[in-house]
Formats: C-alpha cells, structure tokens, sequence
C-alpha cells in the first residue's frame, strides 16, 4: 500500500510503502518503482563481442557495458533490447535469444533487467540519445571475460550477461 508518493520522475518513482511481511509484521519501505530494462550481447558471426563506453555521472565516469536501456509504456523487453541495440552501437540483430532476467537492487527497487544474446547483426544508423556518451568497441568473449574476473567491468549487467553466455563461447575459449 502506497503511503506517499516522494518523487515522481522520468525514469522512476520513490514511494513509501507499507509492506506485509510473511510472519505478518507490517514494515514501511522506501520503494522505487522502475519499469525496467534490458539489454543485448552483441556477437559477430568471427565471435567477437560488441561492448560500449558509456559515460555514466553516477559511477563517476566512462564504465564498460553492454548496450541497454528503460523499457517504454507497454513495450516488450525485446523490443527494447533492440532498440538500444540500434541506438547506441549502430547494428540490428537478425537473431534475438532470451538468455536471463535479474532484479538489480531488489531491497528497494522493482526493476527487472531481461538479457538477450543478438546474433546475425547487421550495420544501421548509430543514433545515441542527447544525454548519452559512447564509444563502440569490438572485442573477443575471452577479453571481456578476464575484464569482468579482473574488476575492470564492474556494471552488474554487463557482468551477468557475461557469465550467462559463457557456455556459448566455451569451445572458443
């Protein structure tokens, strides 16, 4: 039960809310209520990966990621990871496979992540939003693998996405 709506913004909603706990304590919680998100790991058919550079100020600079965003009003997961996918690095996939979902911060957000694999990509128009900063970099699976074990990939969706494909690119590795 929503007890006060605090802030009502562009990307989410932060509300206090009273929660049932399964032993039947009521506790209030500070919610934040997100649409979600997903993303796409993008591979060439030679078995390279793509990855962006993103500017992000909340983390303090450029960080690696893959290509993703917020899902819009009634759109499917899909849908957006191929959004994002064409947006921010410029390639549209002909093969989009479903390989996980996550929540993100789960103690106080409702955002679900959905991860796609994209495959049989193709160039098309690179169109970043106003407020975005990337750089398109291409690089094998084993490269961005290490970089996750090595800390240098430190967004927890890049880094799931990663481990989720692994047995994809096993024999390549």
């Amino acid at each position: 039960m929503i007890i006060k709506n605090i802030f009502n913004g562009r990307v989410l909603l932060l509300n206090l809310e009273r929660a049932s706990l399964p032993d039947g304590r009521s506790v209030d919680l500070e919610i934040i209520r997100h649409p979600g998100g997903a993303c796409a790991l993008p591979v060439h058919d030679d078995g390279n990966i793509i990855l962006i550079r993103q500017y992000r100020h909340a983390a303090g600079g450029i960080i690696w990621e893959l290509p993703a965003g917020r899902i819009n009003n009634n759109e499917e997961p899909e849908s957006c990871a191929r959004r994002e996918l064409k947006e921010e690095t410029g390639f549209e996939a002909g093969k989009m496979e479903k390989i996980g979902e996550f929540f993100s911060t789960p103690g106080f957000c409702t955002e679900l992540l959905h991860i796609y694999l994209a495959t049989q990509l193709t160039t098309c128009k690179h169109d970043p939003e106003d407020d975005e900063y990337i750089e398109i970099e291409k690089l094998p699976y084993a490269t961005a693998l290490h970089m996750v074990y090595s800390g240098e990939i430190k967004d927890s969706k890049t880094m799931i996405a990663l481990l989720l494909a692994k047995d994809r690119f096993s024999k390549k590795l």
